[in-house]
């Protein structure tokens, strides 16, 4: 098989999450376990961070890896899901899985995969594995596809978890409640190994503190650190995270990792580790700003930052899944921008039409359109030098015009 033909089998063997939504959620780690006896037991071979959470775990993993790398170490990063490309999502220092890779992988394990009937993502994650193990890297930082108790990726023993903080996300396979999401979430936290807990939650804190104390770990909250590091990552959002990184990598007691290391670990993010789509301006006159924040916590945080810019005009393109629950989100948009509304290019994608006339009832106005890039062009015609123009509501929306 060719690189695409491989691609192609793996994305048709069972529905893929990001594009099919509920009908691809798996709630069970027998194949994941069954996988990772068929590989030999990678993840037992290199040491491991586990990052879960809501929001920030991928800006949080990509952070704690860039650090070690500038601490001269060789460090695997798993992500999910891509923008553009599938090998975003293996990484070692900032470099993508080669193509040849995941092609002889499956290739080598398909017979296995089609018995097994292996999940896309459960298949992705022992592909990660028996990369870093092949790879022999010093590190990997694990991020947490979904949830975390029952995640493809909780058959690890990490040298930390991290859990970045919980918000209501996922609710129809995660619970309805903070509590009990943030249960879920508590679900990688093992016997006698640290946890760092990003933020500090009235409704969670007594979950991670309970989960903590029943496996022997060691808690830390990373809120409670007062030290302020910069990053070459521009969302607000981001001062949480470098609490939470900073919190994470002062915890790897067996690696060598100075104040001056973090600080450049911190302020070369994108550089060391190619991370996209977070507060990413991608021109200016008109500046475009895209970001794939795609929850009422995450949508919070950057809408409010967007009105502290400076613009004639506010111009926004959005497109949404289709389980998303928009009378959540909807109310958090300017009703003074125009907007763009479009569907993002997967089944999951919930229709233009139906975001106009939902998004309408909350006075947000706008032209609705059949693809992204037609929104986005139609934006960028329509604006003059000195508007800005937002694109999100999706990480799809923004893997489109990046």
């Amino acid at each position: 098989m060719t690189y695409q033909e491989t691609l192609h089998w793996m994305f048709s063997q069972l529905p893929m999450y990001q594009r099919q939504g509920n009908t691809a959620f798996k709630k069970d780690l027998t194949n994941s376990i069954a996988f990772s006896k068929e590989l030999g037991f990678p993840e037992k071979k290199f040491a491991s961070v586990h990052v879960g959470g809501t929001n920030g775990k991928g800006s949080t993993s990509h952070m704690i890896a860039s650090i070690l790398q500038e601490a001269g170490y060789k460090v695997g990063l798993y992500t999910s899901p891509h923008l553009k490309n599938f090998t975003e999502r293996i990484r070692i220092n900032g470099e993508e899985v080669a193509r040849g890779f995941v092609v002889s992988f499956i290739q080598k394990h398909k017979d296995f995969l089609e018995r097994q009937r292996l999940s896309f993502f459960e298949m992705t994650v022992g592909m990660a594995f028996a990369y870093f193990e092949n790879q022999k890297v010093d590190i990997a930082i694990i991020e947490v596809g979904l949830g975390g108790r029952l995640d493809s990726t909780n058959i690890i023993s990490p040298e930390v978890s991290v859990i970045t903080n919980i918000g209501l996300d996922h609710t129809q396979f995660l619970g309805e409640t903070l509590t009990e999401i943030a249960f879920e979430k508590a679900g990688i936290i093992k016997s006698k190994i640290p946890v760092v807990i990003g933020e500090r939650q009235k409704e969670t804190e007594k979950v991670f503190s309970a989960k903590a104390d029943e496996c022997n770990a060691p808690i830390v909250f990373a809120a409670d650190n007062e030290e302020n590091f910069s990053t070459d990552l521009l969302g607000d959002y981001q001062k949480c995270n470098v609490k939470t990184a900073v919190a994470t990598v002062k915890q790897l007691k067996k690696y060598t990792i100075t104040d001056e290391t973090i600080k450049k670990g911190l302020l070369h993010v994108v550089k060391n580790t190619n991370l996209k789509g977070r507060w990413q301006v991608l021109q200016e006159k008109p500046k475009v700003i895209c970001d794939t924040a795609h929850n009422k916590e995450g949508l919070e945080i950057v809408l409010h930052q967007l009105k502290r810019e400076s613009y004639k005009k506010l111009h926004i393109v959005l497109g949404v899944v289709s389980d998303k629950n928009l009378a959540t989100v909807l109310p958090l948009f300017p009703t003074e921008a125009s907007y763009y509304f479009c569907k993002p290019n997967i089944p999951r994608g919930l229709s233009e039409v139906e975001l106009k006339e939902t998004a309408t009832e909350f006075g947000l106005i706008g032209e609705n359109f059949s693809s992204v890039k037609s929104a986005f062009k139609k934006a960028l015609d329509t604006a003059n030098q000195e508007d800005i123009i937002y694109v999100g509501g999706s990480t799809f929306v923004v893997a489109e015009i990046i």
